[in-house]
């Protein structure tokens, strides 16, 4: 399936500037990095890339090293097996980019799926330090919801015409303007629509959304999310449509050293709706976590 093309698609992405490309073994790491300090993780969730970063990163950046990057077969970072995209393969596989780049986070800020890779990352691969989680995406779907959503996404991915029927009927349901706002219930700015925009009408993005919410294994990360010691804060949008409230309230039982943080007035794309807001709530939890440890 064709990739987006960093001389064209790429020219409208935020931040372009600090934008490198990381080879590890086959595959090709788009990432992002600026700032000085100790190093920060930011870790975006499934269908967006870097640019969703795009206000909170420089504000981060005034205190910290922040390192961004798209994830596996999104956007574009390319080359990884569309099979091996797992929350265990991922964080395997965002480790590995780690050892590459000589960094060990200090602190690591994950938005929805971006928070399950961070907590996998405390689990399997012995990362310590604080993590964020905003509007997170931590709790399995209800009852058998839990085992027919990765069969109805792993028969969907199966299907290579799956991700082109899905970026053609962007327009059908009123384009991306619309679809964001009924999903995340978050007013973003022209800028950020229009990176949106071009991944939703991509079908190498698309596929790689669909591949990770096919392997996706959210169950078998709450069965172990009791072993987690990190300290957490989940920041969640009061109005986020795809995580109700309900739910974080849930993920915070969870975890042995969490608390939860409502932003008012918010949707799921809180960070970006409001990016000084985001940076104050973090920068007093990480420096809450430096004094206590």
């Amino acid at each position: 399936m064709s990739t987006l093309d960093w001389g064209r698609e790429g020219l409208i992405w935020p931040h372009r500037e600090v934008s490198d490309f990381i080879q590890t073994g086959r595959a090709r790491w788009h990432v992002q990095r600026m700032g000085s300090g100790p190093p920060l993780l930011l870790l975006h969730g499934t269908g967006a890339s870097v640019h969703s970063w795009r206000g909170l990163m420089p504000l981060l950046a005034q205190s910290h090293d922040v390192i961004a990057f798209d994830l596996p077969r999104h956007a574009f970072t390319t080359g990884h097996d569309a099979y091996a995209m797992s929350l265990p393969a991922m964080a395997r596989e965002v480790a590995a980019l780690l050892k590459v780049l000589e960094v060990q986070p200090a602190a690591i800020v994950g938005h929805s799926a971006g928070a399950a890779i961070a907590l996998q990352l405390a689990l399997d691969h012995a990362y310590t330090g604080p993590i964020v989680g905003l509007s997170a995406a931590l709790r399995p779907f209800p009852g058998a919801m839990a085992q027919i959503f990765p069969a109805i996404a792993k028969s969907l991915f199966a299907n290579p015409l799956v991700p082109r029927l899905f970026t053609g009927s962007i327009d059908l349901v009123g384009g991306a303007e619309r679809f964001m706002w009924r999903s995340t219930h978050s007013r973003i700015e022209p800028a950020g629509l229009a990176c949106y925009r071009t991944l939703l009408k991509h079908p190498g993005h698309a596929g790689g959304a669909l591949a990770m919410m096919a392997n996706w294994d959210l169950p078998g990360l709450r069965a172990r999310m009791s072993e987690v010691r990190n300290p957490v804060l989940l920041l969640h949008g009061q109005n986020d449509p795809a995580i109700p409230l309900d739910w974080a309230r849930d993920a915070q039982g969870w975890l042995a050293y969490a608390r939860l943080d409502v932003l008012p007035g918010l949707g799921h794309l809180a960070h970006e709706e409001a990016p000084e807001i985001a940076a104050t709530r973090i920068a007093a939890f990480l420096e809450h976590a430096r004094q206590e440890s």
